[in-house]
C-alpha cells in the first residue's frame, strides 16, 4: 500500500457493531401498552408510585395504575382519539402524567410531552408544530398559570364549549382538560374541562374496545414526538416508536445492574426523553416504586429520600449541589440508597454505604438514549469519556465531520449510530436528510474508538450548550437578545462549570454610548425563555476584544476562553 491509501483502508476502520438484539436477555413486549399489561400483571399487588400531596401521601399500586391509564384511554376513545391521534401531555411528575402516556398508548394515539418550562411563546411552537388535537394539561406548575397562557394564545377557550374548540391558531386542538380539581375563573372554565369531568366520558366506552384498540398497535408504529432544542432557535420534534420505547424500558435495569428493590425518586420532568426513558425503564420493569416530586425542593426531596426508602435517586448535576448545601443535609437518613456512586454526593453522605458505580453510557434524544454503555461491574475503570461498547442491535462509527468517511480507530471524528432505538425521524423532515446513504443519524457529537471497539464521547462538535442535562441553543438566546436596543452583538457560550457542565453565558457587544445592564437584561429574558435557557452570566465587551474569523465570525474557542477569564476577575450579579 502507498501513502494514498484510504484513511478505511490504512487501519482497522472505527466501527463497532453490538450483539443481535435477539440475543438481549430480559426484552418483553414491545409495545407500550402489552409493556404496560405485562408488568401491571407481574407486580399488580406492589406499589407502582407515591406522590405527597399537601395533606396525605398518594399511593398506587400496579393494579390501579392500569385502571387508572384504561380509564384514560376510554375517555380518549369516547373524544374521538383514532389511531395515530397526537395528545399534548404538558404536566408535572404526577400519577397522571403517567395515566395519560399509558392510556393513550392503549387508545392507539401518540402521547406528545411537553416541556412545564415552555414560555407563552414557546408553548404556542410546540401545539402548532405537534398539532395535537387533545391537550392534557396542569394548571398550575411553579410560579406558571398554563391555564391563563392557554386563554390569552387562544381567547376561544374562554367560550367554547368543551370538546368543539375551533382555533385557527391552533386548527387541530379540540378539546383541553386539565388536572386540577377546579380551572379556576369562570372566564377561563368555558372550553377547559376537569379530569372527573373527562374521565367521565369514557364510561359507556367497552373495556373491549380499548383492548382491540391496544393490540392493534405494532412495534414499528408512531408512540411519542418528544421536543429538543437542537441547531436552529426552535425545537425539534423527534418521532419514536413504540419498539425504541419498550426496548429501552426492558434494557435500563439491566444496563444499571438494579434489582427488584427499586424505589427511584426524580424531580426531572418526565418530558425530557431521559429521565422518560431511564427512570420510568429502570423502575417499572423491575416492580418497583416511583417516588414522585413535581417540583425540585431540595429540603423536601430529602426526606422524600428518607422517609420513602429510596434505594436510586436520578438528578442533574446541579440539583446534586443543591442536595449537598441544603440545610438538612447533615440530618437526613439516607441508609436506604443502595444505587448511588461513591465518588458523588449522595455516595458520600455519612449515612450512605456503596459499591455500586454508575456505569458511562452514551446516547441522545434521537436514540431515546442509550446506544453504547459500560457494565457496572467495570464502571470503575473510570476512563477518561469512555462510554463503553455498543449495546445489543446498534452500529457506531467514527467518520470526517466533513466527509463522512470512516476513520480508523484511534482517529476523533463524529459519532454516527443506527439501530432498533433510533428515532423514526424529525418532525417535518424528510429520512434521506437526517440520515447517511446507509442509514446511520451523525450526531454532531465527537468522539473516537478504542482498539477494543469502545466509544470515547469527547463533547459536542455543533454548538449546543449542554447544561445542566439539558441542551440549549445559542441561537435562540441571541436571536431574542438582538431584539433588546442597544445591543450590537450577541455570541452565547457554553462555560465549563463544575456541577452543570457547562454554565450559559451571554457576551454582548453594546452600540457605541447604550447603557446596558445584565440585571435587566437578565429579567427580559426570563419572560422569552424558559429558565434553563436564561444565561447565568451576561457580560459586556468590546468588538476588538472579541478574535474574529477571516469571514467577520467570532471565534468560539477564543471567546469561551475570554468568558471564562472574565467571570474568574468578576463577581455574580445582585
Amino acid at each position: 500500500m502507498n501513502g494514498s491509501a484510504s484513511p478505511v483502508t490504512a487501519g482497522i476502520a472505527s466501527v463497532a457493531t453490538g450483539a443481535a438484539l435477539a440475543s438481549e436477555p430480559g426484552l418483553g413486549a414491545l409495545t407500550i401498552g402489552e409493556y404496560l399489561r405485562e408488568v401491571t400483571t407481574l407486580f399488580a399487588a406492589r406499589e407502582a408510585l407515591a406522590m405527597r400531596t399537601t395533606d396525605h401521601v398518594v399511593r398506587w399500586s400496579y393494579a390501579t395504575l392500569w385502571e387508572r391509564s384504561a380509564q384514560v384511554a376510554r375517555a380518549l376513545l369516547a373524544a374521538g382519539v383514532g389511531k395515530d391521534g397526537r395528545v399534548g401531555v404538558l404536566m408535572s411528575n404526577r400519577p397522571e402524567f403517567l395515566a395519560a402516556v399509558f392510556g393513550i398508548a392503549l387508545a392507539g394515539g401518540v402521547s406528545v410531552p411537553l416541556s412545564t418550562f415552555s414560555t407563552p411563546s414557546e408553548l404556542e411552537h410546540l401545539l402548532k408544530a405537534s398539532c395535537v388535537s387533545i391537550l392534557l394539561f396542569e394548571k398550575r406548575i411553579a410560579k406558571k398559570d398554563f391555564a391563563e397562557t392557554l386563554r390569552t394564545l387562544e381567547p376561544a377557550i374562554a367560550t367554547a364549549e368543551p370538546g368543539q374548540l375551533a382555533s385557527t391558531r391552533f386548527p387541530f386542538l379540540r378539546r383541553v382538560v386539565t388536572v386540577d380539581a377546579h380551572t379556576g375563573t369562570s372566564a377561563e372554565a368555558r372550553a377547559i374541562e376537569t379530569w372527573s369531568q373527562f374521565l367521565q366520558r369514557g364510561n359507556a366506552t367497552l373495556p373491549e374496545l380499548v383492548q382491540a384498540t391496544a393490540a392493534s398497535v405494532k412495534p414499528s408504529d408512531l408512540a411519542v414526538l418528544f421536543f429538543s432544542s437542537g441547531t436552529t432557535s426552535l425545537p425539534k420534534g423527534i418521532l419514536h416508536s413504540h419498539r425504541a420505547v419498550a426496548i429501552q424500558w426492558w434494557r435500563w435495569p439491566r444496563v444499571l445492574s438494579v434489582e427488584d428493590d427499586v424505589r427511584c425518586w426524580t424531580a426531572n420532568g418526565f418530558f425530557w426523553s431521559g429521565n422518560f426513558s431511564m427512570v420510568i425503564g429502570c423502575t417499572l420493569s423491575t416492580g418497583g416504586t416511583l417516588v414522585l416530586q413535581p417540583n425540585f425542593q431540595p429540603e423536601e426531596a430529602l426526606e422524600l429520600i428518607a422517609t420513602e426508602r429510596v434505594t436510586i435517586p436520578l438528578a442533574w448535576p446541579h440539583q446534586w449541589a443543591r442536595l449537598e448545601g441544603a440545610r438538612n443535609w447533615n440530618e437526613a437518613d439516607l441508609h436506604a440508597l443502595r444505587y448511588v456512586d461513591p465518588g458523588s454526593p449522595m455516595g458520600r453522605h455519612p449515612t450512605v454505604s456503596t459499591h455500586w458505580y454508575e456505569p458511562p453510557a452514551y446516547g441522545t434524544t434521537e436514540t431515546l438514549t442509550i446506544v453504547a454503555a459500560l457494565p457496572v461491574r467495570a464502571a470503575s475503570e473510570k476512563l477518561s469519556n469512555l462510554q463503553g461498547p455498543p449495546l445489543a442491535g446498534n452500529i457506531i462509527k467514527i467518520v470526517d465531520p466533513v466527509s463522512g468517511a470512516v476513520l480508523p480507530r484511534g482517529q476523533r471524528g463524529e459519532i454516527a449510530v443506527k439501530g432498533p432505538t433510533l428515532m423514526l425521524g424529525y418532525l417535518g423532515v424528510p429520512a434521506d436528510e437526517t440520515l447517511d446513504p446507509e442509514g446511520f443519524f451523525r450526531t454532531g457529537d465527537g468522539g473516537y474508538m478504542d482498539d477494543e471497539a469502545r466509544l470515547f464521547w469527547e463533547g459536542r462538535l455543533t454548538d449546543i450548550i449542554k447544561t445542566g442535562g439539558a441542551n440549549v441553543s445559542p441561537r435562540e438566546i441571541d436571536a431574542a437578545l438582538t431584539t433588546v436596543p442597544g445591543v450590537k452583538l450577541s455570541r452565547t457560550v457554553g462555560v465549563p462549570h463544575e456541577t452543570l457542565g457547562e454554565m450559559v453565558v451571554a457576551c454582548i457587544v453594546p452600540q457605541d454610548g447604550a447603557l446596558l445592564d445584565e440585571t435587566t437584561l437578565r429579567e427580559f429574558l426570563k419572560a422569552r425563555l424558559a429558565s434553563y435557557k436564561v444565561p447565568r452570566r451576561i457580560l459586556f465587551f468590546r468588538e476588538d476584544e472579541l478574535a474574529m474569523t477571516g469571514s467577520d465570525k467570532v471565534k468560539a474557542t477564543a471567546l469561551v476562553q475570554a468568558a471564562s477569564q472574565r467571570l474568574r476577575s468578576t463577581s455574580a450579579p445582585p
